[in-house]
């Protein structure tokens, strides 16, 4: 069977905790490279992990023609320039979620992907895992009657002040880092785009949003209501509530590798678990990117679906400013809209 030999550029925590073993034990794929701009942590986290090259800056990786895809975790900030040098290097880039800091450069790395023949996809990772793809067909096939409601928290308790998420240049912020999952699972769930917003937010020193609560207005006088921190103690979940019962999943994002489960309560029934078996999903994410580079097929969460949820972002910050004034959602071109994963 072919595979990708894939590179990562940096040596972030989520790298070497998440996506570096999943590609180690993805079926179609084997980390080839690692880069940092020192070449020490190279070579220390090729070591841990048994990766064959190292190297001390991104550039040098994006130059070994034996590197065929990069997962790229860097700062929000960085993810364009990035992927674009990546692209024109000649290879697939799997990038961070958020992908951008705005629809414009969603827009720009996009279209550097498709002028050179490389695909794209934003690491939403939880998209993958067969309970969320479950929750979206149970919801979109009616089970629940008509959506009504979504509720969605993400929130955890950062203790160090100078992590990167704090810092406003970087892309920081409670809404990017941890709310876009928010903004994601409410337009899945609905299949569609939400109409309006209108969000609430209190800024740390450093001015980024530590935490927000924000509502969103869909078609059919359908809402969404979103909260997500920097500050509290861990919190996610989403609920589902329709005219029919509820879909409740708790560990909703970062659910492991252990079995998870969600909670049915419809009117006429006790409430109904279903349990699904435990997996890796950072590992179905690279063996999926991995399968359309191979097959030339289009990857699930594409740069255009990503440019939608930045409206969405986009429009919740303008809201935030101006102390909860609703705003319009402008969904970036009609061709543009949520994937079914």
């Amino acid at each position: 069977m072919p595979t990708i030999n894939w590179g990562i550029l940096s040596t972030a925590n989520i790298g070497r905790k998440a996506v570096a073993p999943a590609i180690n034990a993805a079926g179609n794929g084997q980390l080839l490279a690692v880069a940092s701009r020192d070449l020490a942590a190279a070579e220390a986290y090729a070591l841990e992990l048994g990766v064959e090259r190292a190297y001390g800056s991104y550039q040098e990786l994006l130059e070994d023609a034996e590197v065929n895809a990069v997962y790229l975790p860097l700062p929000n900030s960085l993810h364009k320039p990035w992927t674009i040098r990546a692209v024109e290097a000649g290879k697939h880039v799997l990038c961070e979620k958020p992908l951008a800091l705005s629809v414009a450069e969603c827009r720009v790395m996009a279209d550097a992907a498709e002028q050179n023949g490389m695909k794209l996809m934003e690491a939403f990772m939880y998209r993958f895992h067969p309970r969320t793809r479950a929750a979206v067909d149970l919801v979109r096939s009616g089970h629940l009657g008509d959506l009504k409601l979504v509720r969605a928290a993400f929130t955890f308790a950062l203790r160090n002040p100078d992590n990167i998420r704090l810092d406003p240049k970087l892309g920081g912020g409670a809404l990017m880092d941890v709310g876009c999952y928010c903004v994601t699972i409410a337009r899945l769930l609905f299949g569609g785009e939400a109409l309006e917003d209108q969000a609430f937010a209190r800024y740390g020193d450093t001015g980024v949003d530590e935490e927000l609560v924000a509502t969103l207005r869909f078609p059919g006088d359908a809402y969404a209501q979103l909260h997500c921190a920097l500050t509290l103690d861990r919190q996610e979940f989403y609920h589902a509530v329709g005219s029919g019962g509820r879909l409740e999943v708790e560990r909703a994002f970062l659910p492991g590798t252990t079995p998870t489960e969600w909670r049915l309560i419809t009117p006429d029934a006790p409430p109904q678990r279903r349990t699904f078996e435990g997996t890796d999903q950072y590992r179905l994410m690279v063996e999926h990117f991995a399968d359309c580079i191979l097959s030339d097929q289009s990857p699930h969460n594409s740069p255009d679906d990503a440019a939608s949820t930045m409206a969405t972002i986009e429009a919740l910050y303008r809201s935030a400013r101006h102390g909860g004034r609703p705003e319009r959602i402008a969904i970036p071109s009609s061709d543009i809209g949520v994937e079914r994963n």
